[in-house]
């Protein structure tokens, strides 16, 4: 039973602006309240390192394989506990330009596999607090 959180927030500032933040990786332990690491080579097909801290929730270190790096539009992985189909996460970050020096940021991530309804409650509570959290964040360094 596949669960879905999708949160966005308009920033003032341009896609260029918001996406040198977020792939600014050696700075999100000074900034970053939920995602506090990213490592390895971000490009389609790598696998990376990225270490979460929900609030209200243990950390999680895992090695998702990057589905996409669409400079200033997306950044996509996939990530699974221990094996496909158990529990996967897909996360996604999207910059929706409007043109007049706006920008949409959306974070979501698709959960699937057969110990997802385990962790609905924490995933809507401690992850969705997470993105809101992270993107607030991120609007504040990118209208700086």
């Amino acid at each position: 039973m596949p669960t879905e959180i999708e949160t966005d927030i308009l920033i003032n500032a341009t896609p260029e602006k918001i996406w040198n933040i977020l792939i600014d990786f050696n700075e999100y332990p000074n900034w970053n309240p939920f995602i506090k690491l990213i490592e390895g080579t971000v490009k389609t097909g790598q696998k990376i390192k990225v270490e979460i801290a929900p609030p209200g929730a243990k950390k999680m270190i895992f090695k998702p394989k990057v589905l996409a790096f669409e400079t200033n539009k997306r950044f996509s992985w996939i990530g699974h506990l221990l094996f496909t189909g158990l529990f996967d996460g897909e996360h996604q970050f999207e910059l929706i330009d409007h043109g007049n020096g706006t920008t949409t940021f959306k974070q979501s991530e698709k959960f699937k596999g057969i110990l997802v309804p385990l962790f609905k409650s924490q995933l809507h509570n401690n992850t969705t607090n997470g993105f809101n959290l992270m993107n607030e964040k991120l609007k504040e360094m990118a209208e700086k």
